[in-house]
């Protein structure tokens, strides 16, 4: 046994003790109020000489959820909705521009800008891309992209101990110590990912932030992915952010489901609540809109309308224009994240009892 898988064991134990004498465990992750603004503007001479002002971009508007230790939460919703941009400020590579995100009960951003302390937190919290045609380096050997983060981190130095590590890593994802002298052109779009969740997993993470990692590949090796996913999550405990527009995806791997609408989660439930009662109306859209094998003759329903222009959303409520409930207060005031039957929903029709 390694000294990571040591350690690992060593706290997977002390967590087992503290529930079992009824401990409450806090959430591994916890997003309070997350908020990125872009500044989309043309150069400022442009500006000048046209007379136009700065133009900013809400991609995220004040984001909260936890996810606790060994679930799964996925954050769903239509293209340019903000789910990626939710991943990328959970990794480090955008700083927010309100809100927090605490790992473990460390305010990680500030981890994150700490240097030293920051190494030590990223081997903790690790990503896996979307596609794995553009994350892999094609001029790298499998052993070279899987191993980096060893070296990188000074988990493994010794090139005889780094290669037995790189192949046990490939074992765990359905590969062989054969691929690990090969380029990456030389696997399908499945193979790739899989060699992107090997290199995810080298440095022993918790928490794995998810981006649409099978929205790439063929339907049936989608579901390859995803089982090899969910095994590693119960044989390692692995916490999961699992960010997705496929919601026959979402159901099949998460615990949780955050709906997200213009920057802003408008529905947050259990996986079985949210399918079986979906309370906002655009999780309902979402829903009527998926094919049904049992429902054959029936026309099923697309989703009606055009996502607003992000730079000039809606006022009150950003899915007024689209929804059949909207009325005068929809028009004027945003609606807040409430627990509501059960769930947590923004929408005043919802809390008003008028759906």
């Amino acid at each position: 046994m390694t000294q990571t898988q040591e350690i690992q064991t060593d706290f997977g134990t002390l967590h087992s003790v503290a529930e079992a004498w009824g401990a409450p465990s806090a959430p591994l992750v916890r997003a309070d109020n997350l908020a990125k603004t872009f500044d989309v503007s043309a150069p400022w001479l442009n500006r000048a000489l046209e007379g136009k002002p700065r133009q900013l971009l809400s991609a995220v508007d004040e984001v909260s959820f936890d996810i606790e230790r060994g679930q799964t939460l996925a954050l769903v919703g239509e293209s340019g909705c903000g789910k990626s941009t939710v991943a990328r400020l959970l990794v480090g590579l955008y700083e927010p521009t309100r809100g927090s995100f605490h790992f473990d009960g460390q305010n990680a951003h500030a981890v994150y800008r700490s240097g030293a302390q920051s190494r030590a937190l990223r081997k903790r919290i690790q990503m896996i891309f979307q596609d794995p045609y553009a994350s892999l380096n094609p001029r790298w050997i499998v052993e070279d992209i899987v191993g980096e983060p060893l070296r990188e981190h000074a988990l493994i130095t010794g090139k005889k101990e780094l290669g037995e590590r790189v192949a046990d890593l490939l074992h765990s994802v359905g590969l062989s110590a054969s691929d690990m002298p090969k380029y990456p052109h030389q696997f399908s779009g499945g193979q790739r990912q899989r060699i992107s969740i090997a290199r995810a997993l080298a440095t022993a993470p918790e928490f794995l932030v998810c981006d649409e990692p099978t929205s790439a590949l063929d339907v049936s090796v989608q579901a390859q992915v995803l089982n090899i996913m969910k095994n590693l999550q119960r044989e390692r405990g692995l916490t999961y952010l699992f960010i997705s527009h496929n919601l026959a995806v979402v159901r099949h791997v998460s615990d949780r489901v955050g709906v997200m609408y213009l920057g802003r989660i408008v529905e947050l439930a259990r996986t079985k609540q949210l399918f079986s009662m979906p309370q906002h109306p655009y999780t309902r859209m979402l829903l009527d809109a998926i094919p049904k094998m049992h429902a054959t003759g029936h026309a099923r329903t697309p989703v009606q309308g055009e996502v607003p222009n992000p730079l000039n959303p809606p006022r009150g409520c950003t899915f007024h224009p689209r929804c059949p409930h909207a009325n005068e207060r929809c028009r004027t005031e945003k609606p807040v994240l409430l627990p509501l039957r059960s769930v947590e929903v923004a929408c005043h029709a919802v809390e008003e009892n008028r759906i």
